[in-house]
């Protein structure tokens, strides 16, 4: 039998939050906000419940047969998640999205760095969030350089 801590497994814990945001970006008028984010650029804001999957990856530990521990995943997750986002209004509740448009996109990389913070190098893989069932974004750490833009 071949020893498992030369093989790479990726473990992943999901859990779901609620939050409330605004999409509009106060360089843009209310025209152009509207035009960009359509109905969910209302100044009453809009809720989610996200649901957000952090996957590791590594190898096998040859003592505890663990990638990582997934008790202290999902303490990380409450503490770098759930205790930062859920029942708060992302816009006025962290302070990051102040000035920053709480996208799913913007929110997942925040999710990823939060994480990141805590974690060994090359242990987080990636940072999957769903904000309704047909709507999902996906972090993995990259950066755009060499990417042309698509849009």
């Amino acid at each position: 039998m071949e020893p498992t801590e030369d093989r790479i497994v990726y473990i992943s814990r999901t859990e779901t939050f609620s939050a409330a945001h605004r999409l509009f970006n106060e360089k843009l008028t209310d025209v152009e906000n509207e035009k960009v984010f359509g109905k969910y650029h209302s100044v009453n804001g809009h809720g989610h419940n996200y649901k957000v999957r952090v996957t590791l990856r590594g190898p096998v530990h040859p003592v505890t047969g663990m990638v990582f521990n997934l008790t202290i995943l999902k303490r990380l997750m409450t503490e770098c998640i759930m205790d930062v986002l859920d029942h708060k209004n992302i816009n006025v509740d962290v302070p990051h999205f102040r000035h920053t448009v709480p996208t799913s996109e913007n929110i997942v990389i925040f999710i990823w760095n939060q994480l990141k913070s805590k974690l060994d190098d090359d242990l987080l893989y990636e940072v999957h969030m769903q904000s309704k069932e047909s709507d999902a974004a996906t972090y993995r750490g990259e950066n755009a350089a060499g990417l042309s833009q698509l849009h």
